[in-house]
């Protein structure tokens, strides 16, 4: 399946996730997403937790990359995809990729921690999720299937990852719940 790519160039600053969510925002919306969709905020949201971890956890620059059901090729609006013909159909797959060789590492927050929950917020809105080994650095992946409801895709889709994960349908409240499937491999 072909897809329609777009990537932009992190900093290593903080102020880099605002200004790489304002991006992405504006990436969405010229790919048929429209802005008050809930997938576009679960997008922005994973963007934003893959951004600062790749500068806050590295300090190393970083490049944010989507990835888009090209149109009329299984996924763009109007054409057919995971689930068959319809609108607003396929899978949106976001990347960073940084210098650090330094695989992400889930943490175990306590409640009235103010960080350390990216990796699990992640794991509770993509449908699949992993990393690999890019040169002396790191891709970390995920992605969410559109127009899929109550079901997963199959994990690994793209390719095998080192890490990963599953969740269900994009909802709120799986934010933050704890879940260990047989196919996680943590490090």
């Amino acid at each position: 399946m072909q897809v329609l790519q777009m990537q932009m160039e992190v900093r290593p600053d903080p102020a880099e996730v605002s200004r790489a969510r304002r991006w992405a925002r504006s990436r969405l919306a010229g790919s048929g997403i429209g802005v008050d969709e809930p997938l576009a905020e679960t997008l922005i949201l994973l963007i934003s937790e893959l951004v600062t971890n790749a500068v806050v956890h590295t300090g190393c620059p970083a490049v944010l990359r989507m990835f888009f059901p090209a149109q009329g090729d299984g996924g763009g609006p109007g054409a057919g995809g995971l689930d068959g013909p319809g609108p607003g159909s396929g899978t949106v797959r976001v990347e960073v990729a940084d210098s650090s060789g330094r695989g992400p590492r889930r943490r175990c927050a306590d409640e009235g921690a103010t960080n350390g929950r990216g990796l699990e917020l992640v794991d509770g809105l993509a449908d699949r999720w992993g990393w690999h080994p890019e040169g002396a650095g790191k891709r970390i992946w995920c992605e969410v299937d559109r127009g899929v409801r109550g079901g997963h895709g199959a994990p690994g889709t793209h390719e095998e990852p080192v890490l990963m994960g599953r969740a269900g349908p994009h909802a709120p409240s799986q934010i933050g719940r704890s879940r260990q499937s047989p196919d996680q491999v943590l490090t």
